[in-house]
């Protein structure tokens, strides 16, 4: 065989290898088990919503005055 397909060869058997033993990832408990999201949580979904409010306020207003111009 061709030394530059041996090396793929032996290339893909070591990504293989590390791929499977780090197949299921870092233990993060550690550091996502004393932070808490609800209040972020509870912050974007209030900017959303508030956000959304804006949006269709200002449809609204174009339907309004689009039946105005009629």
């Amino acid at each position: 065989m061709n030394k530059c397909v041996q090396r793929g060869f032996a290339l893909v058997g070591a990504i293989a290898a590390s791929g499977s033993a780090l197949a299921a990832g870092p233990d993060m408990t550690g550091l996502t088990a004393a932070v808490d999201f609800g209040t972020v949580t509870t912050a974007i979904l209030a900017i959303a919503g508030m956000l959304a409010v804006v949006y269709v306020a200002v449809k609204g207003a174009g339907i309004g005055l689009s039946m105005l111009k009629k």
